[in-house]
């Protein structure tokens, strides 16, 4: 009488999150069938004349059989459908976990797993993700060739010297986990709306702990590239979903800054990289440098499958839908146009002799088509969006450089300025530099206001002030003059990893956000550091000169500001939170909300 609508439609979802069994001569309610089962019309009445007492007259006696005979036909029908939601919410508890049935009394949320946690999980990933790519590019682990002159030669060390590469092949090995990168990103970013984001992290996660290991067994060039580009693989996973699942749980007013201390992450692990490279392959050998990542993340890789999975917004998985087709084919999914969805279930003896699916290839290709259908469709819309278009061609230049920087950075240190521990020097400039400067880009966009014309502004001020200095910096004689200047530098240079990730989320609409991040990461790897580390090194083996290369490699950066300077005109609109209505059933729409998601209060006063 007095309620309103949303009110309704609120108690109507979440009555849908429960099914109610009760065994035969009982009625059935589910929530994927608001409509009564047949017979269902006179059920309650009829339940009622049950407990009524028998003060009837005989005479009504041969009048009640019909009545009798309709009441058991009801019951047969609704232990038929008792049976169907029955079964259907025993897979979905076996999928979702043993909390799934308290959904509507906080069972949706793991007891100890906060969005603080979640962010100190994925933290540590991104950092052993990233300590891999340091650590390759490290002398003790990348080594030297062996050398000759003068009928003497000196034995070469690590990588380049067991397998005897030169600096070109070197530069090609650093890149080619990234092959496998590549192509997965677009998989899983695919796949993401069809399984659970978090399990794919976790297979993810599992396929880079056993490529890593494999590092360290390789025999000889071509074995190493195979595992290096399974790597990427495994890291695909986790670049494409983690930023999404930081940005629906992360508090509003500190968005970016939790974005800043998840990119934190990259020059960190890169300079603990270079530091662990250089300590572990010196004492211990190369291959043990990989192994002991793979032990490192092994943990993670259990609670990647232990862990009841999140939910990301804009996406919607729906166990009820997925398993209820599975165990009955007839159980058709009728949606109106207000989004609710009504189930029509088949017999009971239909229910088990239909259970098994025989492969069907024919099957296979129409899925095959549709999903590829679908995807393009998902990158036309995603291509349209000129400001993701622009911060992402600002993104490439800019990790042209950066590729090439973490993997020579090193070697033409030591060459240029005769460092005697070039591993230490530059992973200790970069771990305190890129601590620095990313979460002050962070903090300072919170500051200042998080738009994405603000973003772009700070973009393009940080890059081009950047590159002065880091330019500026290998133009010094003396290492004296290239430490801080180099210094300030990469603080600027850094500052952009929170603001750039930042436009990339809030520029497309939610459900393209994994796209977008995958998109965004091969465009990057691709037309970036995939070819400057075999460049840079082709341009040395040219020209044999470290400063005149460096030189060449950090004007680079100039690209990138100006594109990040065109941004600030290119008209924009934060899109976090919209929604695709006509593609999120009603019934759905609680899917939505991030499963770690606090109430608000509690969530501003973190």
């Amino acid at each position: 009488m007095g309620g309103s609508p949303v009110a309704a439609q609120e108690a109507s979802d979440d009555d849908a999150a429960r099914v109610v069994v009760r065994i035969a001569g009982s009625h059935v309610d589910s929530a994927s069938n608001p409509l009564p089962p047949p017979g269902s019309a006179t059920f309650a009445a009829e339940g009622e004349q049950e407990h009524a007492k028998p003060e009837a007259p005989a005479e009504a006696a041969s009048a009640q059989a019909p009545v009798e005979a309709k009441q058991e036909a009801a019951a047969a029908a609704a232990a038929a459908a008792g049976v169907q939601a029955m079964a259907v919410t025993v897979v979905r508890d076996v999928e979702a976990g043993p909390d799934a049935s308290t959904s509507g009394q906080g069972g949706d949320k793991p007891s100890w797993f906060t969005p603080k946690r979640l962010l100190v999980m994925f933290c540590i990933i991104n950092m052993l993700n990233y300590v891999d790519r340091g650590a390759i590019a490290s002398n003790g682990v990348n080594g030297s060739r062996t050398k000759c002159s003068g009928g003497t030669c000196s034995p070469g060390s690590g990588i380049q010297g067991d397998f005897d590469l030169n600096n070109a092949e070197d530069g090609v090995l650093s890149s080619a986990f990234m092959v496998g990168l590549l192509v997965a990103s677009l998989i899983f970013a695919s796949l993401a709306k069809r399984y659970n984001p978090f399990r794919l992290i976790g297979v993810g996660l599992l396929v880079w702990t056993i490529a890593t290991a494999g590092c360290g067994a390789s025999f000889d060039f071509w074995s190493i590239t195979i595992c290096r580009m399974l790597v990427g693989v495994g890291e695909a996973s986790f670049i494409s979903l983690a930023a999404p699942f930081i940005d629906d749980n992360a508090p509003v007013p500190q968005k970016t800054a939790w974005l800043a201390m998840f990119y934190m992450c990259i020059p960190t692990g890169i300079a603990l990289g270079y530091v662990y490279g250089g300590l572990v392959g010196k004492t211990l050998g190369w291959r043990a440098a990989f192994w002991g990542e793979s032990i490192l993340m092994v943990p993670f890789v259990i609670l990647g499958f232990v862990i009841k999975p999140l939910e990301m917004k804009g996406l919607s998985h729906s166990g009820i839908k997925e398993y209820g087709q599975m165990l009955n084919p007839e159980v058709q999914d009728q949606i109106d146009n207000n989004g609710t969805k009504h189930v029509m279930p088949g017999g009971i003896n239909d229910l088990a002799g239909k259970v098994p699916q025989k492969f069907s290839f024919s099957r296979f290709a129409k899925r095959l088509m549709t999903e590829i259908g679908l995807f393009s469709k998902d990158m036309k819309e995603l291509l349209q969006e000129k400001v993701f278009v622009t911060v992402v061609l600002g993104y490439i230049a800019y990790n042209f450089v950066i590729g090439a920087y973490s993997y020579w950075g090193p070697k033409a240190g030591q060459q240029i300025y005769n460092m005697t521990s070039a591993d230490l020097m530059f992973g200790g400039i970069t771990i305190v530099c890129g601590i620095v400067g990313t979460l002050a880009g962070g903090f300072t966009l919170d500051k200042i206001g998080s738009t994405i014309p603000n973003a772009f502004k700070l973009l393009s001020c940080a890059t081009f002030l950047g590159a002065i200095f880091c330019f500026g910096a290998f133009c010094f004689k003396s290492l004296y003059g290239f430490i801080p200047c180099f210094s300030v530098g990469e603080i600027l240079v850094f500052a952009t990893q929170a603001p750039v990730n930042f436009v990339c989320l809030h520029s497309v609409m939610p459900h393209l956000r994994p796209l977008a991040m995958a998109v965004s990461t091969v465009s990057i790897h691709i037309f970036g550091d995939v070819p400057s580390s075999p460049l840079v090194g082709l341009l040395q083996d040219k020209i044999n000169n470290w400063r005149s290369t460096a030189l060449i490699l950090t004007s680079i950066l100039f690209i990138a500001a100006v594109f990040w300077f065109i941004g600030i005109f290119v008209p924009s609109v934060d899109r976090f939170e919209e929604e695709i209505e006509h593609g999120v059933p009603a019934a759905e729409r609680s899917n939505l909300r991030p499963l770690l998601d606090d109430n608000e209060e509690a969530r501003a006063s973190d």
